[in-house]
């Protein structure tokens, strides 16, 4: 039995019924519940419970399609969603160490709101709060807002120069856009609520600061109306396919998570970042690489390979996405996330095929293997998400010594 001497990070996305098209079909499946708090309580317990770095949770402006450039007709698939932040507000007081990070569209948003409400997520999860951010380049979408058009482009051609001028142009405003949320949670430095009932002072007004960004997307002068969260600085996360959002990754986030199908795409990937990261003058600090899979798992094996087969059935093909489909046991499962750690990637984030079913494998049937391993963690060993990753509590910019 292979074993490891650096512990992985794990953790799950979470999305309706699971990624499968068809999961809402399975006979453990709650279609009724996907809408309710309690459903996505069970699952952020079930995490929880395989000690779990963080969960994600899936959002976007869109309805759900199997078209990557705009809505279909299809009327056998999960369509509609909750809103992920609140939702991760709304089961942060059930949960006491896992890590929530919803995801957010950045492409249509303010960062004054989005800074506010994560910086909320962190007060009420009492530290372990994240944020996914997502760039939307689908005419749909913007659409829905009326205050900008977004070029109708095929996956295709985005490579071309117009569709590069485009990605360049969205991924930039995202990175001007996680400066200014950072600048924002910095905006009030971690002592300026003094509370001083004697001289009549709740805050000290020289502790809180304007942030006064000026770029090309926003310009926004601040302060916050809410203090500097728990951690100081939430973490930010972002799913990264090519050399536009690893930049992305490189240059702005803690975490990025990245869909190598072997071990030497997963090892030029990170090769990648790390090099984008010296550009960005970040190469001291530690940006963590988490690889993506679709997951089917089953301790019998041939059975998730047998349920895989029979969910795809019910598609035109065989389903695929961005990330590598896996269908084994656990055993299985921890040698590959073993193979491809020894790449680099410090972590993966597992997308369960169906839920609960494959969500309760991982954390009650892979985690065990990987800790009998030596592979990960036996006990939750930190307070914060900051704290599970291994990240510092960051100085605030604006404080004077």
């Amino acid at each position: 039995m292979s074993r490891s001497t650096t512990p992985l990070h794990l953790a799950v996305a979470l999305d309706g019924a699971g990624w499968h098209p068809l999961a809402w079909r399975e006979p453990d499946a709650r279609p009724a519940d996907l809408f309710t708090a309690p459903y996505w309580a069970d699952l952020a317990a079930e995490a929880e419970r395989g000690l779990l770095d963080l969960v994600t949770i899936e959002d976007s402006l869109g309805l759900q399609s199997s078209l990557p450039t705009g809505p279909d007709d299809r009327t056998d698939r999960v369509r509609g969603r909750l809103d992920a932040v609140l939702t991760a507000a709304r089961i942060a007081p059930l949960t006491r160490h896992v890590g929530l990070v919803p995801v957010a569209v950045v492409t249509h948003t303010e960062p004054f709101h989005l800074s506010k409400a994560v910086a909320t997520l962190d007060y009420v999860s009492t530290g372990r709060a994240g944020v996914q951010v997502r760039v939307s380049a689908r005419a749909d979408e913007a659409a829905h807002f009326g205050r900008r058009t977004v070029p109708q482009l095929p996956v295709a051609e985005l490579d071309s120069p117009a569709g590069r001028a485009l990605l360049a142009e969205l991924f930039g405003e995202a990175a001007d856009y996680v400066e200014v949320v950072r600048r924002l949670w910095d905006s009030w430095e971690d002592d300026a609520e003094i509370r001083d009932v004697a001289t009549g002072r709740f805050i000290d007004r020289d502790k809180l600061h304007y942030i006064d960004f000026e770029g090309p997307h926003f310009s926004v002068k601040g302060p916050s109306i809410t203090p500097r969260p728990p951690q100081g600085q939430p973490v930010v996360a972002a799913l990264a396919h090519r050399t536009e959002p690893f930049a992305l990754v490189a240059g702005s986030a803690d975490l990025g998570f990245t869909t190598p199908h072997d071990t030497g795409q997963a090892a030029a990937i990170v090769a990648e970042i790390r090099e984008a990261q010296e550009r960005a003058g970040r190469g001291g600090e530690t940006v963590h690489v988490f690889g993506d899979l679709v997951v089917h798992l089953d301790e019998e094996p041939g059975r998730a390979a047998e349920r895989r087969a029979r969910l795809d059935a019910g598609l035109d093909a065989p389903y695929s996405g961005d990330a590598l489909v896996f269908a084994g046991t656990s055993a299985e499962l921890a040698d590959l996330l073993l193979e491809f750690a020894a790449a680099g990637l410090s972590g993966f984030r597992l997308r369960p095929a169906t839920l609960p079913y494959d969500l309760a494998r991982i954390s009650r049937d892979l985690v065990p293997e990987l800790q009998r391993r030596g592979a990960f963690r036996t006990a939750y060993e930190a307070d914060t998400l900051r704290g599970l990753l291994g990240l510092p509590r960051p100085a605030n910019r604006y404080a004077t010594a």
